[in-house]
Formats: C-alpha cells, sequence, structure tokens
C-alpha cells in the first residue's frame, strides 16, 4: 500500500438535508420542502473529495456496524485508504439534520456517534498519519486527537479544524493545547471567536502556528502564512443551491492542490474553487468536479495572485 498524502480524521456520518420555507417559530410546523439523504460527515467530505481531486488520502474513523453498505462502497470507490476505517459496537454512525432556509442559512443538529467517544473505543488511530505529509483534524473527540497529536508530532504537518464543534465540544483547556501541537489552523470567522476567547486572542490570525486559514463563506477566504496575509477570491458558482460541505470541500482541494505542486496562496484559490462547485449541487459529495474542471475555473483567479 502506498503512502498518503493526507490522513483526515473526523466524523463520517448519514446527512439528512432539508429546505423550508422558513425555520418554524418555537412550537410551530413548517413544511419540509425538499429532503435528500446523504454520505457526510467532516471527515468524509474532506477525505472523499481530496481523494476524488487525485490526493492520495486515507481516511481514520469510527463508525457503527449499522453504517450502510451504499455508503461504505461509495467510500471504497472513492479510492481512499481505508485500513483505519474501524467498525465498532455500541454506538450508532453519526448523523447530522440538517436544515437550510431559502437564504442558505443553515440550522444542525447532530448524533456524536462512536468518532465522539474514540477514547471509550480504545484505539490508537496513528499508523497513516505517521506516513503522510499532511494530518487534518476535524470534527471529534479532543482528548482523543490530542493523544494521537502526540503520537505523530515531528511526522507530519498538522492541522486543528475544530469546526462547528469549536462552540460545545472544545474549549479554553482542549483547543490551546491541540494548537500548540498543530502547524496549521482552520476555522470560518464564526467559528474563530470560540477560538480566540479559548487562546487568549484578539484576532484568529494571531495564533501561533505557521498557516492560520479563515474563511468567511460568500466574502471569501483570509489566510496567515509564515506571517503575510493572503487575502483569497470568492470563486463564483453558476448556481447557489447548498452550501452543505463546501468548507470541507475547500480543505480537500487545498491538499491536493499541495500535493499537485502548488504553492500556498495557488492552493488556497485553487480550494475556492473547488468549493464553488459543491455549493450549485445538494449535498457536499454530489457535484465534486474533476481536477480540470476546477483548474479551467480557478485559471482567472490565479493570475490575479502572480
Amino acid at each position: 500500500m502506498s503512502d498518503p498524502f493526507l490522513s483526515v480524521y473526523g466524523h463520517v456520518a448519514v446527512d439528512q438535508i432539508m429546505t423550508v420555507r422558513k425555520f418554524p417559530a418555537d412550537n410551530t410546523t413548517e413544511d419540509i420542502l425538499t429532503k435528500v439523504t446523504a454520505l457526510g460527515g467532516t471527515g468524509t467530505n474532506i477525505a472523499v473529495a481530496a481523494a476524488r481531486l487525485g490526493c492520495p488520502t486515507a481516511l481514520c474513523a469510527f463508525v457503527g456496524n449499522d453504517f450502510p453498505g451504499a455508503y461504505e462502497r461509495q467510500i471504497q470507490e472513492s479510492g481512499l485508504i481505508l485500513d483505519e476505517f474501524v467498525h465498532v459496537d455500541d454506538y450508532q454512525t453519526s448523523g447530522a439534520m440538517v436544515v437550510n432556509d431559502p437564504n442558505m442559512v443553515q440550522k444542525v443538529v447532530f448524533y456524536q456517534g462512536p468518532q465522539g467517544f474514540a477514547d471509550d473505543i480504545g484505539i490508537m488511530l496513528d499508523s497513516n498519519a505517521k506516513r503522510s505529509k499532511h494530518t487534518h483534524f476535524c470534527t471529534g473527540q479532543p482528548s482523543y486527537y490530542i493523544r494521537v497529536m502526540d503520537s505523530i508530532k515531528g511526522k507530519t504537518k498538522i492541522a486543528i479544524d475544530p469546526a462547528q464543534e469549536s462552540h460545545r465540544i472544545w474549549n479554553s483547556d482542549s483547543f490551546p493545547k491541540a494548537l500548540d501541537r498543530s502547524d496549521a489552523l482552520f476555522c470560518n470567522n464564526f467559528e474563530a471567536e470560540s477560538l480566540m476567547k479559548y487562546a487568549g486572542l484578539k484576532d484568529i490570525m494571531d495564533a501561533p502556528v505557521d498557516l492560520v486559514v479563515c474563511t468567511y463563506g460568500s466574502e471569501g477566504s483570509v489566510a496567515k502564512f509564515k506571517g503575510e496575509r493572503i487575502d483569497i477570491p470568492v470563486v463564483k458558482a453558476d448556481k447557489v443551491v447548498d452550501p452543505t460541505g463546501c468548507g470541507d470541500t475547500y480543505r480537500a482541494g487545498f491538499y491536493t492542490a499541495l500535493y499537485k505542486g502548488y504553492d500556498v496562496p495557488e492552493a488556497l484559490t485553487i480550494a475556492s474553487a473547488v468549493s464553488s462547485f459543491i455549493i450549485e449541487e445538494i449535498g457536499a459529495l454530489t457535484n465534486i468536479p474533476d481536477w480540470d474542471r476546477v483548474m479551467e475555473r480557478a485559471e482567472p483567479y490565479l493570475k490575479q495572485i502572480s
């Protein structure tokens, strides 16, 4: 088995994605206008998208024994390295219910499943990360991830990306520990508010790592790389349908661009191009483009930074 360029830690989930005319008020009901059930989760979205884009990627994650066979085949067919994709007893697979309003505002309820209780499972998934150029930690149990970071530190470049769990799973004890073990930080502007409090920062760009990336939705993204600020443009999509997974596939595009030899500013712009395809359809994995289409869309924006 060849070594992965990227190892990804995060939830593998079954997502139910719905749209409504408006969010219901307390103790009232609104009709669901559209409903799709799809493979999701931060770990899945990043890893599957990176593999499909051509980056050798390992998915390091736990699922329950109820994980649907059709979704497992979908993961396998993406070309992922799956020797640390582990089925466990005692927990059902993680799941999310995602509701969008017409303005693409989202509300989500989430079942953690085994990835949120990895310490209790007692299996250390670290062999792929030790052989990877980059390792990306997204949603999951902080204490478990910190133990894995300690095991792999110095063997791979580590990125911490608490994502939507920034506000309720991570805290002023766990986040500084993870940040201290990391080389990069990914977040969006909403998550940054909590992370700054945990780390005692006035600006998320001051996080003490080589690379900080903060996304701002329709306003683009900003990065700091080795002390230099980088403004990343929004790559225009043909249509806007569903933002689910756009941030995850942004990360997948970034790592794939690094694998293909692009530098950090270029890779971030290419990442924006990848996410522009995802927002055009419902679900994080339903509209992953091939690399030629990514580069065709990214090319005018890459000229702006050259």
